[in-house]
């Protein structure tokens, strides 16, 4: 069994320039005012843009990420629309093949101390779980067949296609506090990354910490 950590990529090469460019060129057009377009116009013109909440016009240019993370999160990231997602498939992935070193791969999860006692339990009923799969796939069922034992731990590779307007309401959404720990793992430092690629599209959303209790 091999454990790894959550983690993403962003796939689709961000320009800030041409993003902005091309926004403010698409924007203008709202206002027919094409002419005031300069060298350094589009920052600010975005910037109010976003502020008054005009955010149809960021819908016209799309970012692919892609995420490392569990089945459970990976449920809860599929349910925003509009996106496009490719997932990697517990039915045509057989992992007592080769290609996956004849295991399954599971995410840490970051609540647990690696030496508390609920590690270990996490830990020994992962590794039970393998050895169930694995003995399934060994009687002749089929891994779309035997991926019903499969838990929510399970790592799994998630492609998600949006316009940057959706990338703002998932990512107000699943930054803030009530959000589920390990979706916060993977959402907050995207969100930081896209404010340093795109500060005029993502500086207003604010990244609230999560109160120890």
């Amino acid at each position: 069994m091999k454990i790894v950590n959550a983690s993403f990529e962003i796939l689709t090469p961000i320009n800030r320039e041409e993003i902005l460019r091309d926004i403010e060129k698409i924007g203008r057009t709202c206002y027919k005012s094409e002419n005031k377009i300069t060298n350094d116009s589009a920052s600010k013109f975005i910037s109010a843009i976003v502020a008054n909440g005009h955010e149809s016009v960021l819908e016209h240019k799309i970012i692919s990420v892609k995420f490392i993370c569990d089945r459970g999160v990976s449920h809860e990231i599929v349910r925003h629309r509009i996106a496009s997602y490719t997932q990697e498939s517990t039915r045509f992935c057989n992992y007592s093949n080769n290609k996956f070193d004849n295991e399954i791969t599971v995410i840490k999860p970051l609540f647990f101390n690696d030496k508390s006692c609920a590690y270990n339990f996490w830990y020994n009923i992962m590794q039970t779980i393998e050895y169930d799969y694995l003995k399934l796939l060994q009687l002749g069922v089929k891994a779309e067949e035997a991926r019903s034992v499969l838990p929510n731990s399970l790592k799994t590779e998630l492609i998600a296609t949006m316009n940057l307007r959706e990338w703002r309401h998932f990512l107000k959404l699943r930054t803030t506090p009530v959000s589920h720990p390990q979706m916060r793992e993977i959402t907050v430092p995207l969100l930081n990354t896209f404010k340093k690629c795109l500060p005029e599209i993502f500086n207003d959303i604010t990244i609230i910490e999560k109160e120890n209790k």
